[in-house]
C-alpha cells in the first residue's frame, strides 16, 4: 500500500509541476486532464502526509517514554502513544479506501429510465411512485431533474418514463438503483383486499459525452410524428416528436417532451449516447465475470434488488439484506440510508478482494 502511495505522491508532484507551467492554460485539453487527475489524487496524498506525520509523532513519543519511564510525563506519553496508535489505524483504513479503483463515471449526470414490468396497471402506478421517489430525492440533493420522454396511462401511471438528472455526484449516488424493484400492496381496484405483487425496472445510465461515444449520421434513422398523451391521443398537430433508431445496435429512443423537433432530436441523441455507452460497457463486463463478482449484486437488470411492502410499511434491499420499516419516508425521497449502506458494502467487498 505504501509503495502505491509513494508512486501517487511522485505523480502528484509531477502534475503540480506541469500545471505550474505558464503555457499550460493555453492547452485546455491537457489542462483539464491534469487538473482532474490532480484533484483525484489530492485527498489520498493529504491522508498520506497525515499518516507520515502521525508516525513521526509516535516515534518521538516512544523515544521520550524510554527516557521518562515514571511520573506524570510518563503517564501523559503513554496516553499519547495510545491515542496516536488509534489515529494511525484510522488513517491507514482511510488510505486503503483511497487506493480503491474509482469509477470515472461517478460525477456524471444520468438518465433515469423506469419501465412498468409484470402487474399491468398496478405496475404502471408503481413506476409513477418510483419516479416521484427519485424526484423528491433529487430535490433533497439540490439536483435538477427533467422529463425527457414519458408514456403515461389513463389512470396516472407510466408504462415508461425517462428523466435526465443533473448535479454533483448524481451517478455516484444513483448507480445502485438499477435493477428490478418489486411492490407488494392491495391495489385500489382489488375489492377482496388481496395483496398483489408487481414490478418495475429501473436503469441508471451515466450521460455519455460526444467525445466518448461517436455516432455516425449514416448509422441513424430519424422519424418524426405527432406527440401523444395517455391512451394515444394526439396532443398537438405538428410533427415535433422524434424517434431515433441506431441501426447497428437496434437501439431506439423517442422524445416528445419539447415542442421543438430540434430540441427533441438533441435530447434523444443524448439518451442514445448513454444507452450505447451502457451497452458497450455491459459487453465488456460480460467478458470479465470476475470483475462482476467483485461488486454488490450482479448488476443484472433481471435481478430483483428491492421490495416495497405497503401493508408492513417495509422496504427491503435484497443485495445487502437490509430491511427498514419506513417505506413511507423512502417513497418521499429519504433513501440516503439505503444508498449509504450499499456504498459501504461495495467498499468492504473491494477491500476484501484487494487484500485490505
Amino acid at each position: 500500500m505504501f509503495e502505491k502511495m509513494a508512486r501517487a505522491e511522485e505523480r502528484y508532484n509531477e502534475l503540480t509541476q506541469l500545471l505550474s507551467d505558464p503555457e499550460m492554460p493555453a492547452r485546455q485539453d491537457l489542462w483539464q486532464q491534469y487538473s482532474r487527475e490532480l484533484a483525484a489524487l489530492a485527498p489520498g496524498i493529504e491522508l498520506y502526509h497525515r499518516y507520515r506525520g502521525l508516525e513521526r509523532e509516535l516515534a518521538e513519543a516512544r523515544e521520550l517514554l524510554q527516557e521518562e519511564q515514571e511520573g506524570e510525563l510518563a503517564d501523559f506519553l503513554q496516553e499519547e502513544i495510545t491515542r496516536l496508535t488509534g489515529e494511525i489505524e484510522r488513517v491507514t483504513g482511510e488510505l486503503r479506501e483511497s487506493l480503491l479503483p474509482r469509477d470515472p463515471r461517478d460525477e456524471k449526470n444520468v438518465f433515469l429510465e423506469i419501465r412498468a414490468g409484470t402487474g399491468g396497471e398496478e405496475a404502471a402506478l408503481f413506476a409513477a411512485d418510483l419516479l416521484r421517489m427519485y424526484s423528491r430525492y433529487a430535490e433533497r440533493k439540490g439536483w435538477k431533474m427533467e422529463i425527457i420522454d414519458a408514456h403515461a396511462t389513463d389512470i396516472g401511471g407510466f408504462k415508461e418514463v425517462i428523466a435526465g438528472i443533473e448535479g454533483k455526484g448524481v451517478y455516484r449516488r444513483l448507480k445502485y438503483e438499477s435493477g428490478v424493484h418489486r411492490v407488494q400492496r392491495i391495489p385500489a381496484t382489488e375489492s377482496a383486499g388481496r395483496i398483489h405483487t408487481s414490478a418495475a425496472t429501473v436503469a441508471v445510465l451515466p450521460e455519455a459525452e460526444e467525445v466518448e461515444i461517436e455516432i455516425s449520421p449514416q448509422d441513424l434513422r430519424i422519424d418524426t410524428y405527432c406527440s401523444t398523451g395517455p391512451g394515444g391521443q394526439s396532443v398537438n398537430t405538428t410533427q415535433s416528436a422524434v424517434r431515433v433508431t441506431h441501426l447497428p445496435s437496434g437501439l431506439v429512443v423517442t422524445c416528445q417532451d419539447e415542442k421543438s423537433q430540434l430540441q427533441n432530436r438533441e435530447k434523444a441523441l443524448r439518451v442514445l449516447r448513454s444507452r450505447l455507452m451502457d451497452h458497450y460497457i455491459a459487453e465488456q463486463v460480460a467478458e470479465q465475470a470476475e470483475a462482476r463478482r467483485s461488486q454488490v449484486g450482479s448488476g443484472d437488470r433481471s435481478e430483483r434488488i428491492r421490495t416495497y411492502n405497503f401493508p408492513q410499511n417495509r422496504i427491503t434491499d435484497h443485495r445487502i439484506g437490509l430491511t427498514l420499516h419506513q417505506l413511507d419516508l423512502s417513497l418521499d425521497g429519504e433513501i440516503d440510508e439505503i444508498i449509504d449502506r450499499l456504498a459501504a458494502a461495495t467498499k468492504q467487498k473491494q477491500l476484501k478482494n484487494a487484500g485490505g
